[in-house]
């Protein structure tokens, strides 16, 4: 959670610099996690492929790489020192440009830690970018969130999943396979599928390999096999079986190369006039759910895996059932409703969030019966609704919403271009924390502590000059 909340603020850095905003394309799977799918698995390098040559140089990426960091300083309170960043631009065997830097930083979790938290960031220019990048949010779900939101350039969706079908031709690695047939059961992945063979074939040309069939890759079973639960168990809440994802590959390249169709399956039924949830930030101020239990049960559905749900009934009776999740839908009444299908006895329920006590999610998979729209992209805004009355079902009943709290939001500061002339270092009287000043003035805006709390000190003195 540490560093996916500091990943967070560092893309908000990157994608805030003039010099790199629109000249670092974000990809791989820290892109997915962060910008399509929070269900995804956890990864925690970021990638970019460069659109300018030029970037590939030490002196130019220690220079904007340090002006990200004070920049997350000055916005999120996060120390990522600049004398700490690492910098390398190399070429391989194969003649291939690249550059690599790490970036460590201290947070207040950290304080028990001797050593600084790290992110690796890898940079190539040896891609070939066949449709143009897209911007879409970072998912940030902390109270921090800027009010505008973070965003990046990214790849489109049908451009990162043949990059992750080019990959796992090339290299073959346990999160390749997950990530290829994660796509391929995503609803968005159909409608893509002429795009993603056109992609696919330019990037395959570019890397002068042939496209990936299945027999390419049955010699690498093993290997695959043997390093799944190292490879994966650190990057997911509950570790999938290694066969579900293999015995997928002949589905999928049946499907790719349009040989099978999937049949289209219909939403889950519900009343008429819900609104369903996409993104989880949607929920906040809506009945509250314990910690983690939503994360939970997102994540089951887009692996298809049941949950043992724990809820309570409206004259307070707890129970447990084992259900096939579905989707999360705003009723008419305000209500947040999640639907899902008993295992016992194959019907639909819809079961009220501010009723759900716990989620555990099993090994057991299911074959979907209807769309699961909890693993969907598409944002939806929840509106906040005033009251409501009615009964549906034995599961839940409509009853006067809760209202929305306002959430906390930071505005974030955009860079300021260099100047000439001496830098006054200011450190701030009551938290002492340092702020660069081209002007002498004692006195200091509104700001973060070092913990990433609002200081109550608004005067500092100098400590140093820069020239």
């Amino acid at each position: 959670i540490e560093k996916d909340y500091v990943i967070g603020w560092v893309l908000a850095g990157i994608y805030n610099h003039p010099d790199i905003r629109d000249a670092w394309v974000f990809k791989g799977g820290t892109c997915l996690k962060k910008c399509f799918f929070e269900t995804y698995r956890f990864s925690e390098d970021l990638d970019f492929t460069l659109r300018d040559p030029a970037h590939l140089d030490e002196e130019f990426l220690s220079r904007v790489l340090a002006e990200v960091a004070d920049w997350v300083y000055q916005n999120a309170g996060i120390n990522v020192p600049a004398e700490e960043l690492r910098v390398e631009v190399y070429t391989n065997q194969a003649g291939i440009t690249g550059g690599q830097a790490r970036v460590y930083f201290r947070n207040p979790l950290q304080h028990t830690r001797n050593s600084p938290g790290r992110i690796k960031v890898d940079l190539t220019m040896h891609e070939v970018l066949v449709r143009e990048p897209v911007h879409r949010e970072v998912l940030h779900p902390y109270s921090d969130r800027p009010a505008e939101g973070i965003h990046a350039l990214t790849y489109d969706f049908p451009e990162v999943f043949a990059e992750k079908t080019r990959a796992l031709a090339e290299r073959t690695r346990p999160r390749d396979l997950y990530d290829v047939i994660n796509l391929y059961r995503r609803p968005e992945a159909q409608a893509a599928r002429d795009d993603i063979r056109a992609v696919l074939a330019e990037k395959c040309a570019f890397k002068k390999i042939n496209v990936p069939k299945l027999g390419d890759l049955l010699p690498f079973r093993d290997d695959v096999s043997a390093t799944w639960v190292q490879m994966l168990n650190h990057q997911l809440p509950q570790l999938l079986s290694f066969e579900t994802f293999w015995d997928e590959l002949p589905n999928f390249f049946s499907w790719l190369e349009v040989k099978l169709e999937i049949r289209a399956t219909a939403p889950v039924g519900g009343r008429e006039g819900e609104v369903p949830i996409y993104a989880s930030q949607a929920l906040r101020g809506l009945p509250s759910v314990p910690s983690g239990v939503m994360g939970r049960i997102r994540f089951a559905a887009a692996n298809r895996l049941l949950v043992d749900l724990d809820y309570e009934t409206l004259g307070g009776r707890q129970s447990t059932r084992l259900v096939e999740p579905y989707s999360l839908r705003q009723s008419l009444d305000g209500n947040v409703l999640f639907y899902a299908i008993r295992d016992d006895s194959g019907q639909v329920r819809a079961y009220r969030v501010d009723h759900i006590r716990g989620a555990t999610v099993t090994n057991r998979t299911f074959i979907p019966r209807h769309t699961i729209e909890l693993t969907m992209t598409g944002p939806q805004a929840v509106q906040p609704v005033s009251q409501g009355s009615g009964g549906f079902g034995g599961a839940h009943s409509y009853s006067r919403a809760r209202p929305v709290s306002p959430r906390t939001t930071t505005r974030i500061r955009s860079y300021v271009p260099r100047q000439t002339g001496p830098t006054y270092v200011y450190e701030c009287s009551y938290c002492h924390r340092k702020f660069r000043r081209k002007k002498q003035n004692s006195r200091l805006n509104k700001h973060k502590d070092k913990s990433g709390w609002d200081c109550p000190g608004r005067t500092g003195w100098v400590v140093d000059i820069i020239w």
